[in-house]
């Protein structure tokens, strides 16, 4: 393999091991506060509500046990549970790895509810739930996250969200686990933070998936999180393995993890055990996980699925980097590789229910159209960042990076930054934006995980027509792509702008942070601001806004503006 090849063979998930870069939390005037560790031996993994609709709520919580244990749960209007509106009982049991997972019906649309479990003589922390508003909505607050990797740092953008007055939901995009060895990606860093991968091996197996999950909610900021707020999820590929697709996996060698299907499996059903959300319903499959939210007659959200029910296989840059040898190769493999006509990334059944609750918005005047997006779908173009003196040709230089290489060579002649978004499915993205047309609901805000960047982007199909906006979130913990590469700050800042300056559909990013954008809905203009934390490396709930950008509408155009920080 050449130097260049070598170079592509390596993503952004895989090539920034070595960055270098305890406490549970309970819920205190909507602040979170330090508790003991170990104060609670029978739910040390806390509590979680999500995927509510107008009338119900799922509720979860985890039993530290061995044995399967009955579980009694309420759910109240006051947080002394004087005035109680529903009660139940479960089993927590091995089948489930001892998750515990109710449906809380019967309650009443656009409520505010607190929940508990109680287990052998033990009574859980306290969460805070609600339901789906209908009826007449002046403001509606989302908190948009991703990218969650334990071994980078700590989950303090959860922290900080739990305290957030202005979020009403959390929508999490996917990567909510990583499924890493501790030696891999993010070693250096988790030994220092004392925050490394359990199991120590790649997760393969549904106990892996199980003990991944476990660590994970073991996080201090997590367990506030999930506690404070109910949570919209979809996932991404994480949750199983790098970049999946419907035949396999980028991160799945079958002669060393064997078959595909059942990993895959055994990732779903644990994924479904320890997630607060609704089992399939009938004719469905739990792989088939998106969701339709309608919030009153001010927004809907539509979460999508883009891994395991259509996706087509990512193109690979590596058999490239030696056939190139002009801008007509590198325009023939877009042309006629990545381009590629029946290049699916949703399935039928998901564009169907989609079309159906875009339509069923733009009939009850919504004015807010929400997609709840696993990984960016904006046009975005390396720069020649050779050609413009941001980086020394790394091909003519001494100990240069895999990193440096792979994108001075996509810079060179152009190309998409990343084939395994959204730019490596042109026929599917144009697919899309013609279906939000047709429902008469052009107008679509993409809430994105994925890139571990901040991003404000204004969208438009291959015709130039204006196609929503997108707003893209940091990660929790995961680093940006150019500051996690090795690039030092000032020329990771440079990348950014150029980025901006090269990308027509690129207003702004940002990649030196971590954090969560908080988006505040109002029936004629929304608000996002795009928070960062202080630092990962110690828990804290410390933020403060980067940026700010209002959407307006003019027409059935969306505005993407600026605002005073």
């Amino acid at each position: 393999m050449t130097d260049r090849s070598a170079a592509l063979a390596l993503t952004r998930r895989t090539t920034l091991a070595g960055l270098a870069a305890g406490t549970a939390l309970t819920l205190t005037a909507g602040r979170a506060q330090a508790a003991a560790p170990d104060g609670n031996a029978l739910f040390r993994h806390g509590v979680a509500s999500g995927d509510p609709d107008a009338t119900s709520v799922v509720l979860w919580t985890r039993v530290t046990t061995s044995a399967d244990m009955p579980v009694e749960w309420d759910v109240a209007h006051d947080a002394g549970f004087t005035q109680l509106v529903a009660t139940g009982r479960a089993e927590a049991t091995a089948e489930r790895d001892h998750t515990v997972k109710v449906l809380a019906t019967g309650l009443r649309a656009g409520g505010r509810y607190f929940y508990r479990f109680r287990a052998g003589g033990m009574t859980s922390p306290t969460g805070r739930t609600r339901t789906l508003p209908t009826g007449r909505l002046d403001r509606l607050g989302i908190a948009l996250v991703s990218c969650s990797n334990y071994a980078f740092g700590f989950f303090n953008a959860y922290a900080a969200i739990a305290g957030d007055a202005g979020v009403d939901f959390v929508l999490h995009t996917g990567d909510y686990i990583y499924e890493y060895g501790a030696d891999e990606w993010g070693a250096d860093t988790a030994r220092t933070l004392g925050r490394v991968h359990q199991p120590a091996h790649e997760i393969v197996s549904l106990s892996d998936y199980r003990t991944r999950h476990a660590q994970y909610k073991s996080d201090a900021g997590s367990q506030a999180m999930h506690a404070a707020h109910p949570l919209l999820a979809c996932w991404d590929d994480h949750e199983s393995a790098n970049n999946p697709w419907t035949g396999g996996a980028q991160n799945h060698q079958p002669d060393k993890e064997g078959d595909w299907a059942a990993r895959r499996e055994a990732s779903i059903r644990a994924y479904y055990e320890w997630m607060p959300v609704r089992e399939p319903g009938a004719g469905r499959t739990r792989a088939q996980f998106w969701r339709g939210y309608s919030f009153g007659d001010l927004a809907t959200l539509f979460t999508l699925e883009t891994r395991h029910t259509a996706r087509a296989e990512q193109v690979d840059y590596r058999p490239w980097a030696t056939r190139i040898a002009s801008r007509a190769d590198a325009e023939r493999l877009e042309r006629e590789t990545i381009d590629a006509p029946g290049r699916a990334m949703l399935a039928p059944e998901l564009e169907a229910d989609l079309d159906i609750a875009l339509r069923r918005s733009v009939r009850a005047g919504q004015p807010w159209r929400l997609i709840g997006n696993p990984m960016p779908i904006a046009r975005t173009r390396v720069p020649d960042v050779v050609a413009a003196g941001l980086i020394p040709d790394p091909f003519t230089s001494s100990g240069a990076s895999d990193e440096a290489k792979a994108l001075a060579w996509k810079g060179k002649w152009n190309l998409p930054f990343y084939p395994d978004t959204w730019d490596g499915y042109e026929w599917a993205r144009e697919r899309l934006y013609a279906l939000s047309r047709k429902a008469g609901a052009g107008d679509l805000v993409f809430l994105t995980g994925d890139s571990h960047s901040f991003w404000a982007n204004r969208l438009a199909d291959a015709k130039g027509r204006p196609a929503g906006v997108e707003l893209g979130t940091a990660g929790v913990t995961s680093p940006g792509d150019f500051i996690g590469s090795g690039f030092a700050p000032d020329v990771s800042e440079k990348l950014d702008r150029a980025f901006e300056a090269h990308n027509p559909e690129v207003v702004w990013t940002d990649n030196l942070h971590q954090g969560y954008v908080r988006l505040a809905l109002r029936r004629t203009a929304a608000l996002a601001e795009f928070i960062a934390v202080d630092t990962i490396t110690t828990p804290s709930d410390g933020t403060s806004a980067i940026k700010r950008f209002g959407l307006t509408r003019r027409g059935r155009t969306l505005q993407l503006q600026e605002r005073p920080a």
